[in-house]
């Protein structure tokens, strides 16, 4: 695409600023994890940037001024429309008009009435603005969950399941560690390292005792970490590793899954990690928007199930998910499935 003078891969900065967004998610909540980058009128990249926690800076701000003076004529490329409202900062429409800047492309309208309205904002003070340019990918990215929750007031639910191929996460005996292997286990502290929270019972604390936390392959802790949530009616025990102070905690005395999404009013992504009763609870209340299935190429024969949904007694009324992702890690293969 023309502009300024020279040739501008627009597709291809809003590539860069998806993957910039990334650095944002799960540090933005409340916000949405937002990536912007600024382009000179040849095609060279002045600067990048994305969402600060809240209370910092835009993902525009940040890239303005990772590009120093050079910005007047500028084109910027975001991955929503830049914010139009004075909230714990300014809005980024007056930091993109006073920049200079001279186009503004983004890939998604802001669907918040508090800060939508940008494209017409700078349009008024003679910014070129296109919006749509590479939608599809950044509503795929980690926009997403913030957009779940914009449409549906909840956060966006995934559960996880690591088991073996006949769907039993323990032996007889109980033992459980370790079903999948390194590869498995490194994405999912990657994937807690970008959520908002992890649901589990007070009887996978009282059984595991698990930390909850998301750490580096040498156990170090991650720099972002999710409220770690604990639903039930017991009492957490005193010593438990949740209790350690390493991230948040929340104990939520309640079997109702609902009352505990309403309990995370910031949150935008919510992973439940069971045990099989909680993740049964969450599915019969219909809250679970994504399965993501990790498999263990390991027979176990008995032992606990993955999932117990008593209300289904016939085929007729299991609930069906869509396979749309599968990964091999290791020996281990990862299905992940969407209503």
């Amino acid at each position: 695409m023309a502009a300024g003078g020279g040739t501008v891969d627009v597709a291809g900065a809003m590539r860069l600023a998806i993957e910039e967004s990334r650095s944002a998610q799960g540090s933005s909540s409340p916000n949405p994890p937002v990536g912007a980058v600024i382009v000179a009128p040849d095609g060279s990249i002045l600067g990048r940037g994305f969402t600060q926690p809240p209370g910092g800076p835009h993902a525009e701000v940040m890239a303005l001024r990772a590009a120093g003076e050079a910005t007047a004529g500028a084109i910027a490329v975001v991955t929503l429309e830049p914010c139009d409202h004075t909230g714990r900062t300014g809005p980024c429409t007056r930091a993109l008009i006073e920049a200079g800047v001279a186009e503004v492309h983004y890939a998604l309208d802001d669907p918040n009435p508090a800060a939508a309205g940008g494209a017409q904002t700078l349009r008024a003070a003679g910014v070129t603005v296109v919006g749509g340019v590479g939608a599809a990918e950044a509503e795929a990215g980690p926009l997403r969950p913030w957009l779940f929750r914009q449409r549906h007031g909840r956060p966006l639910v995934t559960a996880k399941i690591a088991s073996g191929v006949d769907g039993r996460i323990a032996a007889p005996d109980g033992t459980s560690q370790w079903i999948t292997g390194e590869a498995a286990r490194a994405r999912a502290h990657r994937q807690r390292a970008v959520l908002d929270a992890i649901v589990v019972g007070t009887g996978t604390v009282v059984r595991d005792d698990p930390a909850l936390t998301a750490r580096e392959l040498n156990g170090e802790l991650r720099s972002h970490q999710p409220t770690r949530v604990v639903m039930g009616l017991r009492d957490v025990p005193s010593g438990a590793q949740v209790t350690d102070g390493r991230a948040p905690l929340r104990h939520v005395r309640s079997h109702d899954p609902a009352a505990v999404l309403a309990e995370l009013e910031d949150a935008l992504w919510v992973l439940v990690e069971g045990g099989p009763s909680i993740i049964g609870a969450f599915l019969a209340a219909g809250l679970v928007d994504e399965l993501e299935v990790y498999l263990a190429p390991v027979v176990l024969g008995a032992g606990a199930a993955s999932v117990d949904i008593p209300g289904i007694t016939t085929l007729a009324d299991a609930q069906r998910f869509s396979i749309t992702a599968v990964e091999t890690l290791g020996d281990d293969v990862m299905l992940r499935l969407r209503r």
